[in-house]
Formats: structure tokens, sequence, C-alpha cells
């Protein structure tokens, strides 16, 4: 018998009919009578000197407004991590599709005619547009040196534990870029009002964000900006960073033309010109025991960041505190590096550097699970991070160590060991379709990194009106089900049914800073800043009603939604309706208190508890290979995960699936390069290849609970968790189908054909 009524059930999405019935409204459903279109003049060379604009004569251009770096009010940068990012190319261009002119028209075919009628003059340089060249430092990207940032983790004696060993294990792994292919493309609308409030409408993941970044670049006071939440169709993190320069972008316009104009960019142009996952190539040399026991690692981890800083520091810090894996290691060294190179900017996605670190460490597991000649699986058995053992950047795991749990579930599911072996055997008969299975283990630490979550502030206001509890929070529901997570924690303390709580889109002006929709940490920090505030609103209520009935408050008592007074019971719907009778209003607000912690985070150091708790991903993914194409398709994928307490387990399931799958297209077919003139390879859907129903694998998807005291109701992060697995797992499967090790991801259908040729002369020579 559950000891919740509402947290553990799946009940239905609360903004669900909305959106299957179609009355959602995303950025480019408002109806804004008179407003005008925007469009961007952006660079086509990757490095140059801007001398101007040539602009045809024969064009009327006071039927539009045309707009520069001169014409910026404020500050001349996009308020993110770091101010380097700037509104407008002043004179350096950086990279193709860098922003160098705005223009916004009354209707699209001026618009059209417009952004054709006027040419950047550019003076081009010399471009690095790989990690290699930007390591070289011929070509000045960002800095000195091209470092974005450097990070180093450091512990025990490496060199000892090298000598210590029985096997040196060496391998280098690459992976690619990733696009995140959200439903809605960026969009904004900017509104300028009478009163000269500047309100703007983004699809976006942090409110808050945006703000700043507005009122910092336009130079408008803070409460003259209004940020306010439409519908947002998808993020995985490409809305994190780029709203802030849609909204400072499509303000400046509508600042300048006086006019609503709305900034919707098509599917090209938004897979051309937006962040996407870092490119990344990681160096690992691992020390084993001939039992396959771990005793050194050194890592020299490097992203690629593009031409500005973004969201790179932070991806960044979380890929270098991944780097070692679900692993004890008692000597450690790690370098993370991110070069700057002539590219655009990388920015956030789903699982934040997490999944770029775990692909090398599960790659170089496997490596060594065929040179020790052991089962994967028992590797990994042997050397993964268990109760009271210490990470690498000194935190003890103190609780909600599941990792050997959900890895042994994984693998009975799956049938792993019999399958792994029946496989092989198979791969002698030469068979045109072949099998393969392979596994992962990984885990995502919650929330921000270091002292984040404690310097955060994460606030939550509940206030009662016309007979329903709204929960106020800068959260934004994006498809991962907040609007139904952040009731149901309210619903559940409160006492009341589903049908009495709403959670409505955020409003800067209206809600708290509970702060941004990132790093999973929603269900765990924000739900418990939930928690807390409905918690003080209970206590108000308690106060009232101690007023009202001239008793103390210890007389009075709570439970399951009913105050007992004097010997009397009352609802809290009675209660709260009385209490806004009399008062006037009735609202209280919570922030997130976490546990203490053992080991306070040291930014200097780089070391100490990372965060506030980790949830853990075992992945077992079975393929078939066509021998004939060299197309690898997964067919069975498992995947059981430890999230804390599971609020809702339908939108869990369907979160682990998501982004398993997400990580599987990034496995073997989502093919994203940077070409010779420092465009991107794809522009189309027809292009850039997502997995479909026809590349989704069946599923056996399974959660194991251990509450978490730092989480809401004891649960942890997990929208990012999925994300970090399934690419590697992939990656071994195809060993056990081909007999073939891919160092690199996407592992296509041409990188596969490599592999084998490779091996049959290698094969020739021996024989």
């Amino acid at each position: 018998m559950s000891e919740f009524k509402i947290i553990g059930t799946s009940v239905p999405r609360l903004d669900g009919m909305e959106k299957a019935t179609g009355r959602a409204r995303f950025v480019n459903d408002y109806d804004l009578p008179g407003h005008w279109l925007g469009g961007f003049v952006r660079s086509p060379v990757p490095h140059g000197i801007l001398t101007g604009f040539d602009k045809d004569p024969a064009f009327d251009w006071s039927r539009v407004v045309f707009l520069t770096a001169a014409d910026i009010p404020g500050r001349n940068f996009v308020h993110i991590v770091r101010d380097d990012y700037p509104v407008l190319t002043e004179k350096r261009v950086t990279y193709v599709t860098e922003v160098l002119a705005l223009l916004a028209a009354p209707d699209e075919p001026t618009l059209r005619a417009a952004l054709a009628a006027v040419r950047p003059r550019i003076d081009p340089l010399p471009a690095a547009l790989t990690m290699e060249e930007g390591l070289e430092g011929r070509v000045k990207v960002w800095g000195e040196d091209n470092i974005l940032d450097e990070y180093h983790v450091d512990c025990g004696d490496v060199k000892k534990g090298f000598s210590e060993s029985d096997f040196i294990i060496e391998g280098t792994y690459e992976t690619g870029l990733q696009e995140q292919m959200y439903l809605e493309t960026q969009g904004a609308a900017a509104i300028p009002h009478p009163d000269g409030t500047l309100e703007i409408i983004p699809s976006l993941q942090c409110p808050f964000y945006v703000h700043n970044a507005v009122v910092q670049a336009l130079g408008v006071p803070e409460g003259k900006v209004l940020i306010r939440q439409p519908v947002t169709g998808g993020g995985f993190g490409g809305k994190e960073d780029y709203p802030s320069m849609m909204a400072v972008w499509c303000g400046l316009l509508a600042l300048k033309s006086g006019h609503t104009v709305k900034l919707v960019l098509d599917r090209k142009e938004d897979i051309e010109a937006t962040p996407k996952r870092h490119p990344s190539k990681v160096y690992h040399r691992t020390g084993f025991k001939k039992d396959g026991t771990i005793t050194a690692m050194e890592i020299d981890l490097l992203l690629n960041g593009g031409a500005y800083t973004t969201l790179t520091r932070v991806v960044l810090q979380r890929a270098t505190l991944h780097a070692a894996g679900a692993y004890t290691v008692p000597n450690v060294k790690i370098r993370g590096r991110a070069v700057a190179t002539n590219t655009p900017p990388t920015g956030a996605f789903r699982g934040f550097g997490a999944p770029e670190a775990f692909f090398a460490v599960e790659r170089q597991m496997d490596r060594a699970a065929m040179k020790l000649g052991m089962d994967p699986l028992d590797l990994r058995l042997r050397n993964l991070i268990r109760r009271g053992d210490l990470f690498p950047f000194n935190q003890r795991l103190e609780s909600g160590a599941s990792a050997e749990a959900v890895l042994l579930r994984a693998a009975e599911l799956s049938h792993y060991r019999e399958k792994r072996a029946r496989y092989e055997a198979e791969r002698a008969q030469n068979k045109r379709i072949r099998h393969g299975i392979g596994l992962s283990i990984v885990m995502h630490g919650g929330g921000f990194t270091g002292s984040g979550e404690d310097n955060m502030g994460t606030t939550v206001r509940v206030e009662f009106r016309d007979g329903r509890f709204l929960v106020l929070a800068s959260s934004v529901e994006m498809g991962q089900g907040s609007a139904t997570i952040l009731p149901m924690v309210a619903a559940e303390t409160l006492g009341v049914g589903l049908d009495r709580v709403t959670a409505p889109p955020a409003d800067t002006n209206h809600v708290p800073n509970s702060g941004p929709t990132v790093a999973s940490r929603t269900t765990m920090f924000v739900g418990a800043a939930t928690h807390d505030a409905c918690q003080n609103l209970i206590g108000e209520l308690t106060g009232f009603l101690s007023d009202e009935n001239a008793c103390p408050p210890s007389e009075i008592a709570f439970e399951e939604g009913t105050f007992s007074v004097g010997g009397r019971s009352l609802s809290i719907l009675d209660a709260a309706s009385a209490c806004v009778a009399r008062r006037g209003e009735l609202s209280a607000e919570g922030t997130y208190k976490g546990p203490p912690t053992a080991n306070p985070w040291d930014d200097r150091g780089f070391s100490g508890d990372a965060y506030k708790g980790y949830s853990w991903l075992a992945t077992v993914v079975e393929l078939e290979v066509d021998m004939d194409t060299y197309e690898a398709n997964p067919i069975h994928t498992t995947a059981v995960a430890e999230i804390g307490r599971v609020i809702h387990p339908v939108l869990a399931a369907g979160q682990l699936a998501g982004g398993v799958l997400q990580s599987l297209g990034w496995a073997h077919i989502e093919d994203l390069t940077v070409r010779p003139d420092g465009a991107y390879s794809a522009a189309h859907m027809s292009s850039y290849l997502v997995p479909t129903t026809l590349d989704t694998p069946r599923w056996t998807i399974d959660t194991i609970e251990d509450p978490c005291p730092a989480g809401g109701f004891g649960a942890k992060g997990m929208g990012e968790l999925p994300c970090n697995g399934s690419a590697p797992a992939f990656l071994s499967a195809l060993d056990n189908a081909l007999d073939v090790f891919a160092e690199r991801a996407p592992a296509t259908g041409e990188y596969l054909f490599e592999l084998l040729e490779a091996n049959q002369r290698i094969e020739a020579v021996a024989h």
C-alpha cells in the first residue's frame, strides 16, 4: 500500500488535452494584429573583417527597418555564462551564419526583397574549422590560445597506479555534432507597449535568463521588461541559450520600428545557425590488474566550443566531472578543455557534456574487456562505484549508489549473457543479417554543478485564487511534464485533488525565480521548493485559523487536506476560501533547502561535493546489421534507471524511452559535420536523419526506487540521464555482431564498411 495518494500514480497530463486538440498556442500561433516580420543578414564566411554593407539603391529602404551594431542601445553582448557573444558583429566575423544586421518589414514579400537587396562586405581571413586547427593557434578565434575553458581533476598518485598495473590500455574516442530537432523551431515575438514596457514572448526554457539578457543589451529597466512563456514546443537544451539572442534581436527590431515584431526561424535556418551538441575527442589511458581491477586512469577530454562561449564552460565542467564514469578509480588525472573554432557556437543538449564523457569511458571499458578476455559486464561489475566510495573529485557516495542494482537488473531483463554468447557464435556463420548485444552503465548528477543549487535561491510561490491553488514557478513545460509534476507535488502536500491545482506558464512579472529549466533540476529541486511553499501555506492557514478561533496554533492539526480545530474539521479548501474572504489573498513562498553538504564544493580546486544526488542508468542494446548495406538498426533496448522516487511512472518511462532513442540516433544515423566552407553539412531533415518509428526498437523499461533526501518527495533528476548511455551500448553491440571496434559516433554504414575492410586486410596479411 502506497504512503501517497497522488505521488507515484500516472495521472493524465494536465496539458495533454490542450496539445492533443490543437488549442495550445506556440509563438507563431499568437494573433498579433499589425505585426512586422524580422529577418537576419548573416555571414557567408567563417572568418573575416566586416567593412560594411552594400544596399541596392533600387530598393525603397524607407519601407523597412535595418539595424547594425551601431543601433544597439545597451551593451553589445548577449548575457549568458560569459559576456563574449555580440548581439551584432561590429568588425570581426567568426563563423558562418553569424548575425551581422537585422531587418524588419511589414510583410513577408517586403522582407524577402530587403534581404535580397543587401550584402555584407567581408574581407576573408584564414579559418580554424577543426579542434586540431584551434589548438594549433595559428588562427586566433578566442583569446590568446583559443582555449575557452580548462579544468583539472587529480586524485591519488597516477604514476604509482600505472606502475602497479598489469596492463595499460590506450584509446582515443570521438563524437560528432547533434541537432536537437525540437518540434517547434526557435521563435520570438516582441511587443512595445505605450507605457515603455517591452513584452517578449519567446519559445524558451529559461525565462529569467532571457530577461537578464534583454535588460543588459537593450538598456531597458528591469521593471519594463516582461518575458511571457507561450507553449514551448520542445527544447532538449537547445532553448536554454539561443532564446536570449532571439529575444534581444526581436526586441531591438520592435523598439526601432515601433511595431510588434515576430522573428521565427524556418527549419533550414534553425539547423544552419543554432547551437548543437559539442563534438568531442577524448584520450584514455587506463591501468588494469589481471583480474580487471582498475588501478589508474589518465583522461584528456576536448570539446569543440565554436566561436563563442555560450554554455561551453558549464558543459565542460559536467563532462570533466563525469569523465571517469561510474567506477571507483584510486588514481585519476583528468584534463578537460574546450577549444574555440570558426564554427557556430555549440551549446546545451540533453546530457550537457556527460554523453560525450561516457561514450569515451564506456568504449574504453569495452576495449579493455577485449584485451583482458573478460565479458564487458563482468569488467564493469568489478569496478563499479559503490556506497562509501570516493569519486575522483573527492565526493563520497553516501546514498543512492545504485550502479550495481540497475546493471544487474538490465542484464537479467535482457538475457544479456545468453544472447551475447549466442551472437558471438553466430558470427562465424557469416549470415547476411547479423545480431549483437551490448551494454553501458552511466550516472548523472542532478542540478547545477558544485555550489550552484545552494546559491540559486530556487523559489516557488503557491497562491489560492478562485477555488484553486496556483503553483507559480519559472520552470517551463516543454513536453517533459513539469506542468503535471509540480501540481502533483502540491496536491499531495495540500491533500487536495489534482483538479484543484494548476501551474500556469511562466511570466516574469508574476512568478518568482525558481531557476532555469535545465540540468535535470525541475522535479528534484523545484519540486522540493514547491513542497516547501505548500507547507508554508499550510502554516499561513494554521495562523489564520488560530486567530479566527482564538486558540494557539499548537491546538490546530492538519492531516490529508483537513484541519482539526476545537473538535471540528475544516477542509483546506474551505479554510483557504475563508482566509481570502477575510484577508483578501492567500499565498506563501518556498525555497529549496537541501541537506547539509559533507564536503563543500571548492570552485578554485574543482573538487568536493559536485551534486546533491546521482541518478543511474543501465542500457542494453540489441541490434541487427545488414551485411549488404551495412545498415545497423536497434531491435530491442532495455533501460533500467534509478531516479529516486518515481513521481509519475508513465512520464518517467516516456522520458527514458525518448532520451534513449535520441542517443541511439546520435550513435549511428545523425551525421552532421562542418564543410570546408565553414557551414554545416546538412540544412534539411531530408539530409539530417533522426530516428523515426521505423528506427525505434522494442522497449523494456524498468525503474528502481531509492528515495533521495535532497529531492522533492525523494525524487532525483532524470531528464538528461537517458542520453548518456545508449551510444556506447550501441557500439558495444556492434563489437558483438561484427568483431570490429568502433571508436567514433555516429557509426554510419560507411564507417562500418571501413572497419570491416581494415579487418579483412589485417586477416589477409596474417595469412
